[in-house]
């Protein structure tokens, strides 16, 4: 059984309780590595192309606000 096999079968084995803590857990955990890739990203420079691009379109006239 492979390490995620197992982790399936112990999940799969919560009480509702125990999963609805699970699941809060698992979100809170997931956002902050997305939040820190992120972070990398916006530091390193990868994400300024993009940005570029919006801001071109903006000024461009091709936007709508929200």
């Amino acid at each position: 059984m492979t390490r995620i096999e197992r982790i399936e079968k112990d999940i799969s084995e919560l009480t509702p309780a125990e999963l609805e803590d699970f699941r809060l857990w698992f979100e809170a955990f997931d956002a902050k590595l997305w939040d820190e890739e992120l972070a990398q990203d916006a530091a390193s420079g990868a994400l300024d192309a993009l940005a570029e691009r919006a801001l071109a379109d903006h000024r461009a006239g091709r936007t709508k606000p929200l």
